[in-house]
Parts: C-alpha cells; structure tokens; sequence
C-alpha cells in the first residue's frame, strides 16, 4: 500500500511478524513493514522518530544510483560475471546467441539490439545463475542443517534475494554479475533465513557464524550493487 507522511513516501506492507522495520530499497524506495494490527498513528510516530535517518539514507541512495553504468552492446564493451569482467566481441556466426569462452562474451550479430541483447544476457544470467546458486546453497544448507523447498531465478525492483514462509528462495539474476564473496553472502543471508525469518540478533549471528566478514561484503554490495546493470 503507497503512502505519505510529511515528505517522505513509503510503501506499507502488513504481516504476522511481531515488530516495525524501515528500509531503503535499492531503487530509493522506503519500505516499512509491520505487524497486522499496527496503527496507522503509530506507524506514523515511527517514521517522526525515524525521519532523520530516512532522509539521510535516501540522500545516500540517490547518490549511489547516480553511478548506474550503461553498457553498450558493443565490440569492446565489458560484461562481469562472477567478479570478473569479460569483454564482448560480436560475431557473424555461432550455434547460440550468446555464449562465454576464451576469457570473452561473444555474441551473434542478429540479436545486437538493445532488447535482443539485454534478453540474451539474462537467460545466460538465469541459466548459469540456477547452477551456480543450486550449488553453494547446497553447501550452506549443509552448514547450517537446512532445507530449501526451491529455488528459483527472478528478476525484482528492488531484492537481490528473498526466503519466503515456505521455505523458498528467490535470486536475482543479477547476482551473477556480483563478486564471488558477495555472491556467498547473498546466499548466506537466505540460507541463514531458513533459520530464522526475520533480521533479529539471533539471525546476524546465524549469517556471521558461517561468514565472519560478511559486513564487509554486504558493505561492498551498498555501495556498488547499482553498478550491476545491462
């Protein structure tokens, strides 16, 4: 549900949990969820006390997102995957539209447009992505004595993952694009969810325990998670 109070826009999501929390999405989006029967005045008593800290985080934010790259599909141009970057070379021929060799993105001329490009890129993100993250929640789950229900591959506005009451984890496929270890901690983090559901001190206890610097990581991904665009 859309909202406003004072300046500040925000979405409203109501659920069973037992306490408030703000946040600011990726895309500068406040976000506050709360318990069912919360008040709307309290609600508003909350982002009063708050204000100053939403402000500032969205004033963070907008920078941030001023550093979005736009990429070229372009002789050149590079791609990341998995924290390393490739450069792209266009090709007349090849049997798929896109394929990643020799240290290269190489991509069929026929699908060179922006749209057809962006497509490409994201079915090879999504593709590489399910093995990819099958994989090492498989690890982590181990660790933790987990199980997931399933996995799936998404595209989101504003999550790079999330672990739904059911037990099913959701990724973004731009997590292929991100650093090896700020991949893990993304995948840690919903892992650690299966445990418990929420953001308590019990859950970041959970998530430090199997990853001891992922504030590191998650730093890392504040602050350049934007960059990670087609």
């Amino acid at each position: 549900m859309n909202r406003k109070y004072r300046n500040i826009d925000y979405i409203l999501k109501r659920s069973k949990r037992k306490t408030a929390s703000i946040q600011i999405e990726r895309n500068g989006q406040v976000s506050l969820r709360v318990p069912m029967r919360m008040l709307i005045r309290d609600i508003e008593a909350l982002i009063a006390e708050k204000e100053g800290w939403i402000l500032r985080h969205l004033a963070e934010r907008q920078k941030i997102n001023l550093r979005k790259n736009e990429r070229y599909y372009l002789n050149g141009e590079r791609f990341p995957y998995l924290g390393k970057s490739y450069v792209l070379k266009i090709v007349g021929e090849q049997s798929q539209p896109l394929l990643l060799k020799s240290g290269s993105f190489y991509l069929r001329t026929d699908h060179q447009s922006p749209a057809k490009a962006a497509a490409v890129f994201k079915a090879f993100y999504r593709e590489k992505g399910l093995i990819q993250i099958t994989e090492r929640v498989a690890h982590f789950q181990a660790l933790m004595g987990v199980q997931a229900n399933r996995i799936r591959m998404v595209e989101t506005k504003t999550r790079w993952a999330s672990c739904s009451s059911k037990g099913n984890l959701n990724f973004h496929w731009k997590c292929l694009m991100l650093p090896k270890k700020v991949f893990d901690y993304i995948i840690v983090h919903e892992v650690a969810h299966l445990v418990h559901l929420n953001h308590s001190k019990r859950f970041w206890n959970q998530v430090e325990k199997i990853m001891g610097d992922y504030q590191e990581h998650r730093e890392w991904l504040r602050l350049n998670g934007a960059e990670m665009e087609l």
